[in-house]
């Protein structure tokens, strides 16, 4: 049995999406779960409740963590060490293993390229928050007490509800027939992942020997775009000229006055101001048939070109 924990996400559904290829036993469990695939076995549960993520996990060989919270720090910061201490802990009591899928914001800002050898520095809330789970995890295993490995992502663009920056800023606004925006400079490279790419890679990482209790950063395209190329790249796609405008910094404060949403990303506005490169060369190293969603490739199935 191999279980999802937040599968009602764009993660757990991608991931959903590729565990047939290893596993005939698929356990999807959210708040409200729907299946993925036909045979997917439901379970509702509420993660911060400590009785029903055990049952949630039990009989489980691996476990996927992809769950999301509501995106604002007061929630993270009251729900997140609950969150991970009940799966740690369930996954303990039923010896199950453990994968995290996380993010890159305990690194914080970062000059040169960003690996699995980083070290945490996080300059937000939201960062130290995911340091301190992060932490949590990887303290279990240097104690000998859980087996799990660490699926690092950056920020993601995709097909479907992918919920992002880019896909809501640029993707959403193009489908409105609005001028696409980009935050702070578009001078800045990025590193994107194609949701389908993190879900397929999550799931043979989990089923492959040799990975457990590592940190593994999922592959990417790393041509590494500025925001100016990923725009032209679109508009190669689309044949179209696609104009986008650059939201200031003290745009974006004014903003956050009156939208919530945008108060609560102004602390990670640092990986859009500076070159922000993330490297998976470890996972390509590792698995050099894996094939890696082009830009190009993601921008014309994000479209529909």
């Amino acid at each position: 049995m191999q279980t999802i924990l937040g599968a009602s996400g764009i993660i757990g559904t991608e991931l959903a999406k590729a565990l047939p290829a290893y596993s005939s036993s698929i356990r999807l469990v959210s708040r409200t779960p729907k299946k993925v695939n036909e045979t997917d076995e439901l379970v509702a549960a509420d993660l911060l409740n400590a009785a029903q993520t055990e049952t949630a996990v039990q009989g489980s060989e691996i476990v996927y963590l992809a769950a999301g919270l509501v995106y604002k720090t007061t929630v993270w910061r009251e729900q997140w060490p609950i969150v991970m201490r009940n799966v740690i802990d369930a996954c303990k009591k039923q010896g199950a293993k453990l994968v995290f899928f996380d993010n890159i914001y305990m690194y914080g800002p970062v000059t040169g390229v960003i690996t699995e050898e980083t070290p945490f520095n996080p300059s937000s809330e939201k960062g130290k928050i995911r340091a301190a789970i992060a932490n949590m995890l990887l303290n279990e295993v240097k104690s000998g007490n859980l087996t799990a490995m660490i699926c690092r992502a950056p920020e993601f663009y995709g097909p479907g509800k992918t919920l992002s920056v880019v896909n809501a800023m640029v993707f959403d606004n193009i489908r409105k027939g609005k001028k696409a925006q980009w935050l702070i400079t578009d001078q800045s490279k990025r590193t994107f992942i194609y949701t389908p790419d993190a879900g397929k890679a999550t799931a043979l990482l989990a089923n492959s020997p040799g990975t457990w209790n590592q940190t593994w950063h999922l592959p990417c395209d790393e041509s590494f775009p500025t925001g100016k190329e990923f725009m032209q790249l679109i508009n190669e796609v689309t044949g179209q000229e696609i104009n986008h405008s650059v939201l200031s910094r003290f745009m974006i404060n004014m903003a956050g006055l009156f939208v919530p949403s945008i108060r609560e990303i102004k602390e990670l506005l640092y990986q859009f101001e500076q070159d922000y490169i993330f490297s998976s060369d470890k996972f390509k190293k590792a698995f050099p048939s894996f094939s890696i969603t082009s830009y190009r490739e993601g921008i014309a199935a994000i479209l529909n070109r």
